[in-house]
């Protein structure tokens, strides 16, 4: 396995991301706690999670399946970079929401911070993350917040989820004004297929030493050879669900997929294990979040932090899928 800073901190993680969304919904206890064991043995030290994984009346499941599996001890926690998130409303399906459990205000960031360590039953979140903007609460009430449970030892460092690019530029020029270390990383949508995060995103990150957490690397599938898939089984299965519901009936999409798929082909390579290699030459990537939900798919993930991608693959992939350019020329002259 290769390590990588986080940003511009001293944190090394590895170049891959666990995913832990599946984990209750799609996967069940046993079984990701075997794929946990399995990341965990082949150097994957980095595991990102949120409390609103498990979803509808079993929000906090997924982090209850990780805290189990720290409390088997053996180093468990001690070698884990933890990630988790806070945003969503914790209301089960059919509970009365009620103000003040959701979004980014001082009391909910305390009271969330508190009940994630309880689920993962640890004292200590190593990277707090904020899971999507929240434009009635200002920075400095968060950052104040943040501050109280970094001295408290409860967090370590704070990242970003879903944030626009002037969003990362107006949370660390209010954490600079108050000497606070700030945002770290920043989690978006990116992959080769949705560029549009290399318009700012990625640039407001670069500018504030922020590392990029990429995730749905495969772009819900399309990437993991969907339609090859589709040809072998008869049905395009995950890659028509989601995100990337309907998205192979764009012929533009399609097309764009068939070419992939023949390119990496010709290479002799897997698709899914390419687009996962080529977000790992993204200089600003710390790492992809890859979430299997079995340990076939988490061996195929790791043989994408092997996988070299020469220049002329590299020059291939960008006249398929084509990114954005730098604001504002990609919108103007």
């Amino acid at each position: 396995m290769e390590y990588t800073q986080v940003g511009r901190t001293g944190l090394k993680v590895s170049r891959l991301v666990l995913g832990t969304m599946n984990f209750g919904p799609l996967t069940d206890e046993s079984d990701s706690h075997a794929i946990m064991d399995a990341a965990l043995g082949a150097g994957v030290n980095f595991f990102d999670t949120a409390n609103a994984y498990g979803w509808g009346s079993n929000k906090g499941r997924t982090e209850e399946i990780i805290g189990s599996w720290f409390a088997q001890g053996n180093g468990r926690r001690d070698k884990t970079v933890l990630a988790t998130k806070v945003y969503a409303n914790m209301a089960g399906d059919g509970e009365q929401p009620w103000p003040n459990h959701d979004k980014l205000s001082a009391l909910n960031i305390r009271r969330s911070v508190e009940a994630s360590l309880r689920r993962l039953r640890t004292d200590h979140i190593d990277l707090y993350q904020f899971h999507h903007i929240d434009r009635a609460t200002p920075w400095d009430e968060i950052w104040q917040a943040v501050d109280v449970l970094v001295q408290q030892g409860k967090i370590l460092y704070a990242g970003s989820s879903n944030h626009a690019g002037w969003h990362i530029a107006q949370a660390n020029e209010a954490a600079a004004r108050r000497s606070s270390l700030g945002l770290v990383s920043e989690q978006c949508l990116y992959n080769l297929a949705e560029r549009r995060a290399e318009m700012e995103v990625i640039p407001a990150a670069r500018s504030y030493g922020l590392g990029i957490i990429p995730w749905s690397p495969l772009h819900g599938g399309l990437l993991g050879g969907a339609l090859r898939k589709a040809r072998e089984g008869g049905g395009e299965g995950r890659s028509t669900s989601g995100r990337s519901a309907g998205a192979l009936e764009n012929a533009t999409v399609r097309d764009q997929i068939e070419a992939y798929e023949t390119l990496v082909a010709k290479h002799g390579l897997e698709p899914g294990e390419v687009a996962l290699a080529w977000l790992l030459t993204r200089p600003e990537v710390t790492g992809p979040i890859v979430g299997p939900r079995t340990s076939e798919q988490l061996d195929s993930a790791l043989r994408a932090v092997e996988l070299k991608l020469d220049g002329g693959l590299l020059d291939a992939l960008d006249e398929i899928f084509p990114g954005p350019g730098p604001s504002p020329e990609a919108f103007a002259w």
